[in-house]
């Protein structure tokens, strides 16, 4: 876990190091200036994107140094060739499906299948019982797009 106040530290560092102000330093990395201001005064916490912006914009800034304090700043020779390395070793991740995963409901292909599979083949009645008033509370409409209308009397 990263230790706020620590971080805050290694932010101002990074500030001073550069020269940046801290609105000069959330235009750089392109951040609003009042996430950077919450970060600074210890109300929010970095986010994952804000870490990433901040080593892509300022490539000398080691990704442990800034999160947990380990390593060095600005980046040694041998840690940025060792970070590409990492960054262009190709990740190997093998597709395994399983009967309980859920099917994508997104794509154009599911929606197909999905219509396919699920019609409509009797409509389903209720009537009113005798504790029930008999008035409609409301009617709703589906369609065939995954639309539908809610019609209140």
């Amino acid at each position: 876990m990263v230790n706020i106040d620590d971080f805050i530290k290694r932010l101002e560092i990074i500030l001073d190091y550069y020269n940046l102000s801290a609105s000069a330093f959330a235009d750089k990395i392109s951040v609003q200036r009042s996430s950077l201001s919450h970060l600074l005064s210890g109300r929010n916490k970095p986010s994952l994107d804000f870490i990433i912006k901040v080593i892509e914009v300022f490539p000398e800034v080691d990704l442990y140094w800034i999160l947990n304090g380990k390593g060095t700043f600005p980046k040694s020779e041998n840690t940025s060739n060792h970070f590409e390395e990492v960054k262009s070793a190709p990740i190997e991740t093998p597709f395994i499906q399983t009967e309980l995963e859920s099917p994508d409901l997104f794509s154009a292909t599911a929606s197909k299948n999905f219509e396919k599979e699920i019609q409509p083949t009797e409509i389903n009645h209720h009537t009113p019982t005798a504790n029930t008033s008999g008035t409609i509370e409301r009617i709703v409409i589906f369609y065939k797009d995954g639309t539908f209308k809610n019609y209140m009397p």
